[in-house]
């Protein structure tokens, strides 16, 4: 306690450096304890469920014409209900798919309108994935047509007694549901969130009706299993290998060319082992522990930068009787000043800067810091504690007594060149990554996907029928700026279904393609992509059966059907929509182009439809895509559809929204490289004036001798130039390793140039070497009689 309250009287105390210290250390935890409760965090997602050890995502495995196996994560309705009669070993199953990634409901009491994730489940869903019913019966509600369970979250914000209210949800007109009750919110660490829960017995209602019974395709539900307690669910390959038989005979599968079968992954183990996720956390850990440990090697290295001031005192100490327990004691009460004031720094700086980190990396404040992971942060602050005491303590320990009667004249400096080092390391790093990631996100936010995108708007028409989307269609056309308007049914960077390709009177599935289905007049010259064989389709026609092809199609097509390059004229046949093998001719090959974005995307082969009737995507190309035209255009669909909530989106936003994980990865690497930089550079100046006062004799010796200001600077540049050049070749190396596993999830990547890695060298070497020049000008300018008068 002694030494804590001499830690505290000395906080001001000249020489000390002590507000630079805990200021550098302070923004240093930050940022780091920040990414690390971020790790924690991306590694305890579904450690809430109860019996998570025994609950399994069912993932499904398809392998067509002897090409490669691929695991799908969803399932058919009925694979799993069927496995659970034929595998006793499994105790329970579930399956849920969405209704709508994000739906609105309007109340019919109020006329209030309300969002949220919506999914249709199974009665047996919270028997798997359980949360605490806060009010109703889940199975029960989950049993009955029409009902459904709201999350807590939209139960508030509704207000009142929720329960047995009624709503519609706005791109189902006509549907009433009732709430039948209220559940507690999903945790964010969560896999899979959402806020309402339709009964799988209203299903018949949104989807085709045979959806939850059907074996193969239409396989969009998210299976799970529980196992009986004690299974282990390799022990089940074989009894799955003989379900798969059963229901998909081997016949049949080679009659097909397809092969089918089914995985068990674990729940707890469903996001963190996914590689993104993976790349990410060893990355985000790097960088956190980059900026923890730059900032307290800079504690250390102004600490060790005053050991000559504080040498008279540590040998007074000794004097009265101060043993070296005693000394590490001194220092260890003043890092425990130092480290509160400096969390609490950090603390204030966390939450002035909230809205930012949570934007940044997508979690709440709360749930980074207020959960179990606060244990993993409480266990860094103190192993920062005891090195930064420690470590000067061991220093200051072996001060000799005799400092007290003479100057201390021992020189640290192998110490000190050692902490600046790895603070330079750590610098060079950060500074070059930032460097790469934001041309990796210019790339991808810049680079033109096969099609025109910079003018073209798009809505979703939820819930409008066809008649008032032709009419909208029309009224937008007339639109000042407009220079085209259409229909379409998916966007090129939406997530696309699969369909299977087979030739007329064969039944063997080629491979899977991804169906963009129908699109209206215009399309492609709306998009701008070319038409590289054949025509476009033949356009105003009540029932086209004309279908047209990308150019990975056709190489497809060479390969397992052995095509040539003309095509045209060809018939094929795709699942969904050949029911009765009726074939469609290929009238045009397009180029191709990118299905959704450069860090996921659709490699498969795509195909385009043809229809008449107007679909539910409205999409509007102008002259000049400008803030008045997407004003007008947004005031033409309100006055439209007064009573809906539509809403007119540039396809500019939505291409930059897909890059969204990277921008934020950039933003992050950004901050954490400029708290780098601003540790080290406070860290460079604790050391330069420890030199400059160390040798202002020497410096004012050598200017009274003729030495010019330049050759008092070059002493300080090359005192410290060899290691910053090895420090920026070891930080470029790690960075080099770290960037190129970062830009494994991109299809597409800038190249890493070496005179760029060069460029980040030199140019964080120059502002080492001006922050050095800057600090030693003063003494070396100074007239060198104020400094030989003693002698």
């Amino acid at each position: 306690m002694k030494n804590i309250l001499i830690a505290i009287r000395s906080l001001f105390k000249k020489g000390r450096h002590n507000v630079m210290k805990i200021v550098s250390l302070g923004v240093g935890l930050a940022v780091g304890l920040v990414l690390i409760a971020k790790v924690y965090f991306e590694q305890s997602y579904d450690d809430f469920y109860p019996d998570r050890d025994r609950v399994y995502q069912v993932w499904a495995k398809y392998q067509q014409n002897g090409g490669e196996l691929k695991d799908y994560p969803q399932t058919s309705g009925g694979i799993v209900p069927t496995m659970q009669q034929q595998i006793p070993e499994i105790e329970t199953v579930t399956r849920y798919t969405y209704l709508g990634y994000w739906t609105t409901i309007k109340m019919a009491d109020t006329q209030m309108k309300y969002s949220g994730m919506s999914i249709i489940a199974d009665s047996c869903f919270f028997d798997v994935l359980p949360r605490p019913m806060l009010v109703g019966d889940a199975k029960k509600v989950l049993s009955t047509p029409m009902y459904v369970l709201v999350s807590s979250r939209l139960a508030k914000n509704i207000g009142g007694d929720v329960v047995g209210k009624t709503f519609t949800v706005e791109s189902r007109p006509g549907v009433t549901m009732t709430i039948g009750g209220v559940f507690e919110e999903v945790p964010e660490n969560s896999h899979s969130r959402y806020d309402v829960i339709v009964s799988m017995a209203s299903a018949n209602r949104f989807m085709w009706e045979g959806s939850t019974t059907n074996m193969l395709g239409n396989d969009r539900y998210i299976s799970y299993v529980k196992l009986h307690k004690g299974v282990n669910p390799l022990a089940l390959e074989e009894q799955v290998h003989t379900f798969v038989n059963s229901y998909f005979p081997p016949e049949e599968q080679q009659k097909t060319g397809v092969k089918i079968d089914f995985t068990f992954h674990k729940l707890d183990g469903l996001h963190k082992e996914l590689p993104q996720v993976k790349r990410m956390t060893w990355i985000l850990s790097l960088l956190a522990f980059a900026l923890i440990f730059t900032a307290v090697m800079n504690y250390i290295l102004i600490v060790i930068s005053s050991i000559v001031n504080r040498s008279k005192e540590v040998a007074v100490h000794k004097c009265y009787g101060a043993s070296e327990k005693n000394i590490h004691g001194m220092m260890f009460g003043e890092a425990l000043v130092h480290i509160v004031l400096s969390l609490i720094l950090a603390l204030l700086l966390i939450l002035a800067f909230r809205g930012t980190v949570e934007e940044l990396l997508t979690t709440s404040l709360d749930s980074l810091l207020l959960s179990r992971g606060s244990l993993a942060l409480l266990g860094i602050c103190v192993l920062v504690f005891f090195i930064s005491g420690f470590m000067p303590g061991s220093l200051y320990a072996r001060i000799p007594v005799a400092s007290a009667f003479r100057n201390y004249r021992e020189n640290k400096r192998i110490w000190k060149k050692a902490l600046l080092l790895v603070q330079f390391v750590a610098t060079g790093f950060l500074v070059t990554m930032l460097v790469f990631v934001a041309r990796q996100y210019t790339f991808m936010v810049n680079d033109r996907p096969g099609y025109a995108y910079e003018n073209l708007a798009y809505c979703w028409l939820a819930g409008v029928d066809s008649t008032s989307r032709a009419k909208i269609l029309d009224e937008v056309m007339r639109l000042p700026g407009v220079a085209s308007a259409t229909t379409v049914y998916q966007l090129p960077f939406q997530h696309a279904s699969g369909n299977n390709i087979f030739l007329p009177g064969e039944d063997q599935e080629l491979f899977n393609i991804a169906d963009l289905y129908w699109v209206g007049n215009g399309y492609l010259d709306m998009m701008e992509i070319p038409v590289i064989q054949g025509r476009s389709f033949t356009e105003n026609v009540t029932n086209s059966r004309e279908v047209m092809v990308d150019r990975r199609f056709v190489e497809k097509m060479k390969l397992v059907a052995g095509w040539t390059d003309d095509v045209i004229g060809k018939s094929i046949c795709i699942t969904e929509h050949s029911n009765n093998g009726e074939p469609f001719t290929i009238c045009g090959v397009y180029e191709n182009i990118r299905l959704r974005g450069i860090s996921n995307q659709d490699m498969r082969p795509s195909v385009l439809f043809y229809t008449h009737e107007p679909m539910y995507i409205l999409q509007v190309k102008f002259h000049e895509l400008t803030n008045d035209h997407m004003a007008r255009l947004q005031q033409k669909i309100s006055e439209t559809f007064p009573d809906r909530d539509l809403s007119a989106v540039s396809f500019r936003s939505e291409i930059m929204d897909l890059y969204k994980d990277s921008r934020q990865f950039r933003d992050s690497v950004m901050i954490g490289g400029l708290v780098t930089l601003l540790v080290t550079l406070i860290g460079l100046i604790g050391y330069t004036n420890d030199e400059v006062n160390r040798r202002r004799k020497e410096i004012a010796v050598r200017r009274v001798n003729g030495a010019t200001l330049w050759d008092v600077l070059r002493l300080f540049i090359k005192d410290i130039g060899y290691i910053g050049i090895y420090a920026v070749i070891t930080g470029g190396g790690i960075a080099y390793f770290v960037i190129q596993k970062w830009q494994e999830q991109f299809t597409e990547k800038v190249p890493l140039s070496w005179y760029i890695f060069l460029g980040c060298g030199v140019s964080v070497l120059l502002i080492i070497y001006s922050v050095v020049c800057l600090d030693a000008r003063k003494t070396a300018n100074d007239n060198p009689v104020n400094y030989l008068k003693s002698e």
